[in-house]
C-alpha cells in the first residue's frame, strides 16, 4: 500500500528538504534509514550524507537512489589504530574535521540544500558538533542504536550526543530501552518508531532455490543478518545438540576475518557461512529456512535494538526461534517462539520447527510494514514543524 493509499486525506506541504547524516553507507547494507526514506512523499527532496568507508566503494560524486541523493563525505569516526587516540585532543579533532565540514557546505550549496528552510536528521553522532551549527526549521535525532555502546567508542562522543539532544525538538527511538538511556531534556518529544519490513518483498513466494540449499539434508536452521552480533557459543551449542540440522548463516561480517576466527563453528560439519546476499535475493534464502534463528548476544548494545530480521522472517512465513535479548523480541511472544535462557533456546528447536502459525506471523509482519512506519515518521515531522511555528 502506498502512502497516498494509506492516508488519502493527508495533504503534505510542498517543498520539504531533508538532510540526513547517516552512520552507514546507502549501498552497503539495507537498514531502516533506506527503507523509510525511500517511502517519503514525492514532494520531499532528500540528501543522504554517508560516511567514508575504507575498502568499500565511496560516492565522492553524488548519485541517485530513487528520489534520494547520496553523497559520501569523509569525517571523524572511530579509528581502530593507535594513532586514533590523537582524536581525543580537541584541537586535533577540530583540524581533522575541517575538510569534511568544508566539503559538506560545498555539496549543500551545489545540490540546493543550503539555508534554514530544511530539516536536519542525524543518526551519526560523529557529525553532531558540525551539524549543530546548521540552521533548520527542525532538527531531530534517529536513535536507531545505542551508538555509545559500540566497542571502542571514544569518550568525547557522549558530550556530542548531549549537545545534539539539547538542540533537537524530536527524537525517533527504536525501543523503550533506547529511550530510557537517552536522558532527554523535557522539551524533546519522543516517538517510538521500531524497525519494520517490506512485507510483499519477503512474503511473495520465490521459486528460485539458492544453490547451497539444493542439496538434500536435514532441516535448515537459518540466520540472516550481520554476523558480528551473533551469540557464537550459543550457536555452537545448538549445532552440536542437533547434528541432523543444517545451520546456514547468511549476511556480512563487519569485522575483518570474522569467519576465520570461528574455529568451533568451522569444526562443526553442519554449519556454513554464505556471506552477504543482495537484498533482492534475500527472500529466496529466507523462504527456504525451516526455522529462522535469532541467537543474538545479550549485550548493552543489542538490548536497545529492534531487529528487522524478526519481521522479515515473519513476513517470509517461516517459524522463528529468538533468544530474549530486547524489547521487540519480548513483545513478540504471541507470534514467535522466545527463549529466556540459552538452555531453553537449544531445547526449543524441535518445538519451534513444528510451529505452524504462518498466518499469525504474517499478520504480525504486516503491522510492522515500512509503509506504515514511513507515514508515521513523516506525520511526526510535519507535526513538530507546525508546533515549532505556533
Amino acid at each position: 500500500m502506498s502512502l497516498a493509499q494509506a492516508k488519502p486525506e493527508a495533504k503534505r506541504p510542498a517543498g520539504r528538504r531533508l538532510v540526513w547524516f547517516s552512520e552507514v553507507q546507502w549501498d552497503f547494507l539495507s537498514t531502516r534509514k533506506q527503507r523509510l526514506l525511500a517511502r517519503f512523499p514525492e514532494n520531499w527532496r532528500i540528501l543522504f550524507i554517508e560516511p567514508f568507508a575504507l575498502g568499500r566503494p565511496n560516492h565522492w560524486i553524488p548519485v541517485r537512489r530513487g528520489r534520494v541523493v547520496v553523497v559520501g563525505i569523509p569525517f571523524l569516526k572511530r579509528v581502530p589504530f593507535r594513532f586514533g587516540r590523537l582524536l581525543d585532543v580537541r584541537l586535533i579533532r577540530h583540524v581533522a574535521a575541517l575538510p569534511g565540514v568544508l566539503l559538506l557546505h560545498f555539496w549543500l550549496m551545489l545540490l540546493g540544500f543550503a539555508g534554514r528552510r530544511r530539516i536536519v536528521g542525524l543518526s551519526n553522532l560523529y557529525w553532531a558538533k558540525a551539524v549543530s551549527r546548521l540552521s533548520s526549521i527542525l532538527s531531530f535525532y534517529d536513535a536507531n542504536d545505542d551508538h555509545l555502546a559500540f566497542p571502542g567508542t571514544p569518550s568525547w562522543l557522549r558530550p556530542e550526543l548531549r549537545r545534539w539532544l539539547g538542540r533537537v525538538g524530536l527524537v525517533f527511538s527504536v525501543s523503550r530501552t533506547m529511550t530510557g538511556r537517552l536522558l532527554l531534556p523535557p522539551s524533546v518529544r519522543v516517538v517510538t518508531l521500531g524497525n519494520g519490513v517490506e512485507f510483499s518483498h519477503f512474503a511473495e513466494p520465490r521459486s528460485a532455490v539458492p544453490e547451497p540449499f539444493r542439496e538434500s539434508g536435514g532441516p535448515i536452521l537459518g540466520y540472516a543478518g550481520a554476523m558480528d552480533w551473533l551469540d557464537v557459543p550459543l550457536l555452537v551449542r545448538t549445532a552440536a545438540a542437533w547434528p541432523d540440522c543444517r545451520i546456514e548463516l547468511v549476511g556480512p561480517a563487519y569485522e575483518h576475518g570474522w569467519w576465520e576466527r570461528q574455529s568451533e563453528l568451522r569444526a562443526l560439519g553442519n554449519v556454513r557461512w554464505h556471506g552477504r546476499v543482495a537484498y533482492a535475493e534475500l527472500p529466496s534464502w529466507m523462504q527456504r529456512f525451516d526455522l529462522g534463528l535469532l541467537p543474538l548476544e545479550r549485550s548493552e548494545l543489542k538490548r536497545a535494538s529492534n531487529p528487522n530480521k524478526l519481521y522479515e522472517y515473519a513476513a517470509a512465513g517461516v517459524p522463528v526461534l529468538a533468544l530474549n535479548y530486547c524489547d521487540a523480541v519480548d513483545d513478540a511472544r504471541g507470534e514467535v517462539m522466545v527463549a529466556d535462557t540459552e538452555d531453553e533456546f537449544v531445547r526449543m528447536v524441535p518445538m519451534a520447527l513444528r510451529d505452524g502459525r504462518r498466518e499469525l506471523r504474517q499478520a504480525f509482519a504486516r503491522r510492522h510494514s515500512w509503509d506504515r512506519l514511513a507515514s508515521e515518521m513523516v506525520d511526526e515531522l510535519e507535526r513538530s514543524i507546525r508546533e515549532a511555528r505556533s
